[in-house]
């Protein structure tokens, strides 16, 4: 046998300590291309947002213009949230197969056409129609976004990095708002002119496909392994950080084309099933749970809210005036979250915003003064918003690489079911209760998510999975 010289013990050192791209990525600062990705998915996310709520505006209009009752009014907000049930969990899975980028940029084309269309609707079946192909793309869009800056993100502020991500959602909603306050009441027609703002997002499409970067764990699970160290390097780059020699990332390389090769290509496929195998139906139960309540309560609540202060006596400019100053709050609560979720964690952030959020809805309920109502909404907005960010940081960290968007889009989906009945129950339970039952049941669903909350795994500071 030929004695290995000390070169060669230095050569396979090396490709021994080689790390992998994703310990490169984690040991990573947050640089200027992090910042990219974050602003430009965060562009789309807050697209997705504005075109959500800009429906709670536009039914506030036609319930006036067309003289819709409460139950039409209630199918227009559903029919939405149909769609993006199936494009939640439809868009995980072909994230899963066919890139985060690609999905991404896909469905912000889908529901920017479709929203720019729905301008032009002349009848309630016509709107309905193109609501629910906006609903397959907003649905489709959200997790996909949140797994792919998950994915680049640094461990040590991966929470954080989603949950201002997620906080673009809050300046989406105030664009709505602002919207809402200042063009629908400029004429008839003024809604129509909101809903062209929606063609925004088929324009930016183009900007997220050749502009955001293709996950490197996305990569590598398809054996692109050339394309994943292009990404790496430009983000070791934006650091000034000096990249492993090429012998160790080839070693690497040659390493996991081995591991997947032994692995059959049925497993390596992402299906539904087996987010329920025995390792993961806990923490998928936990989070189907938590998407489902947390769905139910915030679409229930304000894609009514200007609705409800209309139907309270307040005029339809005063009533967007208010939600604009309650969608103000919403920022606040997604920068503490950001500070909490890598202070005391993951699962305490988001079962506190929980908490504080069932104590707002109830509040919310009782409350009959302009400044009651003006509180009790803002703490609302605070709370409920803080939690929705601490559920996008949570969810792509419980799962492998190759179920992850699926595993985010499944759990998405399911919550979508909530965000389908919420609007139907609400009109329902005000003709039996009053705003006192709609909060107190919205105020029970909130204590539910925030019990099953603490049913999570602690993964703060952990690698993601393979």
């Amino acid at each position: 046998m030929t004695e290995r010289t000390p070169a060669d013990r230095h050569a396979a050192a090396t490709e021994q300590a080689a790390p992998t791209r994703n310990q490169r990525l984690d040991r990573l600062p947050f640089t200027g291309r992090h910042r990219k990705l974050l602003f430009g998915s965060g562009i789309g996310w807050a697209l997705d947002a504005m075109d959500v709520s800009l429906i709670s505006f536009v039914m506030a209009a036609l319930a006036v213009q067309w003289s819709l009752d409460a139950t039409t009014l209630s199918f227009i907000a559903s029919i939405g949230f149909v769609g993006m049930a199936i494009g939640a969990s439809v868009g995980g899975l072909l994230a899963d197969k066919l890139g985060r980028r690609q999905v991404f940029a896909a469905t912000l084309l889908i529901y920017g056409l479709a929203t720019g269309a729905s301008a032009l609707a002349a009848s309630v079946g016509a709107l309905m129609v193109l609501r629910f192909i906006v609903g397959l793309g907003l649905g489709a869009e959200l997790p996909v976004a949140s797994t792919l800056v998950s994915e680049y993100a640094p461990k040590r502020i991966r929470g954080r990095v989603v949950v201002l991500l997620e906080a673009f959602w809050a300046v989406g909603w105030i664009g709505a708002a602002l919207i809402g306050a200042f063009i629908i009441p400029l004429s008839a027609d003024g809604w129509r002119w909101a809903l062209l703002t929606g063609l925004l997002p088929a324009v930016y499409a183009v900007v997220v496909r050749f502009g955001l970067p293709e996950s490197v764990r996305f990569l590598e699970s398809k054996g692109r392994y050339a394309e994943a160290e292009r990404a790496v390097r430009q983000f070791e780059e934006s650091a000034r950080v000096d990249a492993p020699p090429a012998a160790g990332i080839d070693a690497s390389d040659r390493g996991h084309s081995a591991a997947r090769a032994s692995v059959s290509p049925d497993s390596q496929r992402a299906r539904w099933r087996d987010l329920w195998a025995p390792s993961l139906r806990r923490r998928t139960a936990a989070l189907w749970a938590v998407w489902f309540c947390i769905n139910l309560s915030y679409y229930g609540a304000f894609i009514w809210i200007p609705s409800l202060l209309v139907g309270q006596g307040f005029t339809l400019v005063k009533s967007f005036e208010f939600t604009l100053i309650i969608t103000l709050a919403q920022l606040p609560g997604y920068f503490v979250a950001a500070f909490l979720i890598e202070r005391i964690g993951r699962r305490a952030t988001l079962a506190i915003f929980l908490l504080g959020s069932a104590c707002a809805a109830f509040w919310f309920g009782f409350a009959t003064t302009e400044g009651a109502i003006l509180a009790a909404g803002m703490c609302l907005s605070f709370f409920n918003l803080g939690a929705w960010g601490a559920l996008y940081a949570i969810g792509p960290e419980l799962y492998p690489t190759r179920l992850r968007a699926s595993g985010t889009g499944a759990a998405a989906g399911f919550g979508r079911i909530a965000s389908i009945i919420a609007p139907l129950l609400v009109p329902v339970m005000l003709a039996g209760g009053g705003s006192v039952l709609v909060f107190g049941v919205f105020a029970a669903a909130f204590l539910l998510a925030a019990g099953a909350a603490f049913t999570l795994p602690e993964l703060m500071g952990r690698e993601l999975e393979e």
